[in-house]
């Protein structure tokens, strides 16, 4: 059975910060990228971040460069999404997806497995 489980959403103010874990169950974590997305109320689902297999390669929606950042742990089957300087237009459900490839891709097709989704909501 494979299943991913988001933790380590919340709410917080605008400005802090929060981590995101995702663990991943089976052997659904070896060889594939990982990527967080994100549903804000009343909007479409949008990538977030991705990370290739070996955590080499990371790609970034331009909403949250150099505010969040993407990694991986293999040998825990975990990947991160480190949340600084949040505003409340980060406020959203946030999911992690498994690629279906090694390579970090930002397609929204290119991901075959997903969390429940973890709520994330910044007060202003």
């Amino acid at each position: 059975q494979v299943q991913l489980v988001e933790s380590g959403g919340g709410l917080v103010q605008a400005g802090g910060s929060l981590r995101l874990s995702c663990a991943a169950s089976g052997r659904i974590f070896s060889n594939h990228a990982m990527g967080w997305f994100r549903q804000p109320p009343g909007k479409e689902r949008e990538i977030v971040a991705g990370i290739s297999w070996t955590g080499g390669s990371q790609y970034y929606a331009d909403s949250v460069k150099g505010r969040f950042t993407i990694s991986r742990d293999n040998a825990k089957n975990t990947v991160y999404l480190q949340m600084n300087s949040l505003n409340p237009e980060d406020t959203a459900v946030y999911y992690c997806a498994r690629g279906i490839g090694a390579r970090a891709t930002a397609r929204r097709y290119e991901y075959d497995y997903w969390g429940q989704g973890a709520q994330v909501t910044v007060s202003s």
